[in-house]
């Protein structure tokens, strides 16, 4: 069965939020209570598994609204702030940060920005899509210029963007992980498995090679600074200070960041 654009979409903010596994054997088991009861949800909540994080979702997606609310995340809708001039303002006031001034009673300790494409027809009813990716800029020009590096919300905000290619080909691998594929299956034993195919020691098969999840971080004096100078593959595979990681591990390493979670590797 094809997978549709929805299920796509939740699919890959669960391996995010690492709940694939629960997610996955949920719609093996056709448990569609659970979607629209959270209570009887087998799901942990955001809160349970990482010390009490008071986390929230900004979407415009009904899929992404039940899945989001299922484990446990606050949803509010992206028009409400995309569609504001201090945009930046009020998601940095979620996260308890007003200006220079910091509150300890913040309501939110992480706060997602989920943004899609969207079809709209011109005046002449030819079909577009609207990517959003002028308020997006507009928003992370905003946040940047509201955090001055040095300052005291500088040294206590972590930024990440995402950027996932949607719905690809299995039989396109343009945007290569693995430079020179070995096809000699007995030559292909001696290359070492990469540490983003590899979760709790053992080894993945199902990981995709191709297509990855790109992703720029930020964090005043925690993260390395590298030379990319646009949001592409071959910009970041060139110029990144990083390569790959498996994509459930992110959560876990932003939770680390915000004093969360424990380390979970090197």
């Amino acid at each position: 069965v094809q997978e549709s654009e929805n299920d796509r979409v939740v699919r890959e903010l669960a391996q995010l939020l690492d709940v694939y596994d629960f997610y996955f054997q949920n719609k093996q088991n056709d448990q569609t209570d659970t979607v629209a009861n959270p209570k009887e949800s087998s799901i942990p909540t955001m809160s349970e598994r990482f010390m009490g994080l008071r986390a929230a979702i900004c979407t415009n997606s009904d899929s992404v609204k039940s899945f989001a609310s299922n484990i446990g995340l606050t949803v509010l809708k992206t028009d409400d702030f995309l569609s504001q001039s201090d945009s930046a303002d009020m998601l940095l006031r979620l996260l308890g940060f007003s200006g220079s001034d910091i509150s300890e009673n913040s309501e939110y300790d992480l706060v997602l920005l989920h943004i899609t494409s969207e079809s709209a027809k011109t005046q002449k009813g030819k079909m577009v899509i609207k990517t959003n990716a002028d308020r997006l800029d507009k928003l992370v020009g905003g946040i940047m210029e509201a955090v001055q590096p040095g300052s005291n919300v500088a040294s206590r905000l972590h930024f990440s963007v995402i950027l996932s290619y949607g719905t690809v080909s299995e039989s396109d691998e343009k945007f290569s992980l693995i430079s020179n594929p070995e096809t000699n299956s007995d030559l292909s034993l001696l290359r070492p498995r990469q540490s983003y195919a590899m979760k709790g020691g053992k080894p993945l098969e199902d990981v995709r090679h191709h297509h990855p999840m790109l992703i720029a971080q930020w964090q005043d004096g925690v993260t390395r600074k590298d030379t990319a100078m646009t949001f592409s593959f071959e910009e970041f595979t060139k110029y990144g200070v990083n390569l790959a990681i498996l994509a459930d591990r992110f959560l876990h390493e932003v939770a680390f960041k915000l004093w969360k979670a424990p380390k979970y590797g090197a």
